[in-house]
């Protein structure tokens, strides 16, 4: 495997970390203050900041496909050292329009959306002009077993009905969000990868409740956030199913595929921003009369924060490079691997850094220590709990692997 960067890669990383050191860098600080004391409201620099990134050719990066004018075109392993390098500011993904959910609805409509369905919003979606939710997980199943979840789909002549509550619906409290995919299930007698759909649902819908927001770790993630909705006697036109009744699981698959590298990526980046504000903190402070960075116990910490981070990226890169290669079928157990890997890692790193900052690494108004370590852990909830991802790793392992 080689996994050097190739030119086109490295020219836009140089611009994109050129870009965020003038653009995104200095006004981290100011950012995180406001949207956290101005809820649910886009900050004033984010669409001139939007404006620039594309201009400066550095918009829709995620897409592995070209679009049109919307995209470069790159495939999932020149993405991802530039997934990284956004993921070393929270914040810093939407200003390239490469933030979750919009990135995996946008795959799912390019990949299987109808020619109406992309008109209608896909391109806006490309073009920055609206935000999406993804509607999955319910509060009343275990949602780590999706054939629980319970929302129906119910074909009613030239529309479906749904019907439903979800929750964790990041994008939700977005105040661009003008669409939602909800999966659900149009047929409960079906065999079990089957029941499943999924449909768009605009966000203006009769029937449609916002119920509230929802914290993560005693934060709302402004202006995006978390909701949990309502859905209730909501009816869209039939054309609004994507791909076909019974499809959902595939179209989740396709999308979860690259969404769960995606994050992985990203985590990456604030795991190797830790490491890096954990160095300069260390060889900063004195205490006991030496450098902290003197300190055998911390140079232990930075050197396995280092070994960590780089195992992780070179397992990202290699799910990366499997997917471009052979699909997201074949590269399953790769995106596992690393699913499991990246947000432990990451979490750990990042708290080692907590520590080597003291008091400072849990104030939020000081460092970005304490948003990264809640987000690391939320992702080993989101897009699949550890457990269910170490669960059919493993069983897949033991089969293919009986021993000799």
């Amino acid at each position: 495997m080689n996994f050097e960067y190739n030119q086109k890669t490295k020219d836009l990383l140089a611009r994109l970390k050129a870009f965020i050191a003038e653009h995104i860098a200095p006004l981290d600080k100011e950012y995180t203050a406001w949207t956290s004391q101005n809820l649910w409201q886009v900050h004033p620099a984010m669409p001139g900041l939007k404006e620039k990134a594309r201009a400066a050719g550095l918009w829709n990066l995620f897409l592995p496909e070209e679009y049109g004018e919307y995209s470069p075109g790159l495939t999932n392993l020149e993405y991802a050292p530039l997934a990284e390098e956004m993921g070393r500011y929270l914040w810093c993904s939407e200003v390239f329009n490469c933030s979750a959910p919009d990135t995996g609805n946008m795959e799912v409509l390019a990949k299987y959306g109808s020619p109406a369905q992309r008109q209608q919003w896909l391109l806006p979606l490309l073009a920055g002009e609206i935000r999406s939710a993804f509607l999955m997980t319910e509060p009343e199943v275990a949602s780590s077993d999706a054939t629980n979840i319970c929302t129906s789909i119910v074909r009613e002549g030239d529309e479906y009905v749904v019907n439903g509550r979800k929750w964790w619906s990041t994008g939700a409290m977005h105040p661009d969000c003008k669409m939602y995919i909800v999966i659900g299930k149009t047929d409960p007698d079906a065999a079990r990868h089957q029941q499943q759909s999924m449909i768009l649902v605009p966000a203006a819908t009769p029937g449609v409740r916002i119920v509230r927001p929802l914290d993560a770790f005693h934060t709302y993630d402004s202006p995006f956030g978390h909701a949990e909705v309502e859905l209730k006697d909501v009816r869209v036109p039939v054309e609004n199913i994507i791909l076909g009744e019974g499809r959902g699981f595939e179209v989740a698959q396709g999308r979860l595929g690259p969404g769960r590298i995606h994050h992985c990526m990203r985590l990456i980046g604030a795991a190797q921003r830790s490491l890096e504000l954990m160095c300069a903190r260390v060889q900063s402070r004195t205490a006991f009369g030496r450098e902290l960075s003197k300190f055998s116990s911390i140079r232990q910490e930075v050197a396995r924060s280092a070994c960590e981070i780089e195992q992780a990226r070179l397992l990202t890169l290699s799910a990366a490079d499997k997917i471009d290669r052979e699909g997201i079928k074949h590269a399953k157990e790769l995106v596992s691997m690393i699913k499991i890997v990246a947000p432990t890692m990451a979490q750990t790193v990042i708290d080692r850094a907590i520590q080597a900052h003291g008091g400072m690494g849990v104030s939020g108004a000081d460092t970005p220590l304490a948003a990264f370590w809640a987000y690391a852990r939320s992702i080993r909830l989101a897009d699949g709990p550890d457990e269910v991802h170490m669960f059919q790793l493993g069983r897949n392992v033991i089969q293919r692997l009986p021993g000799a």
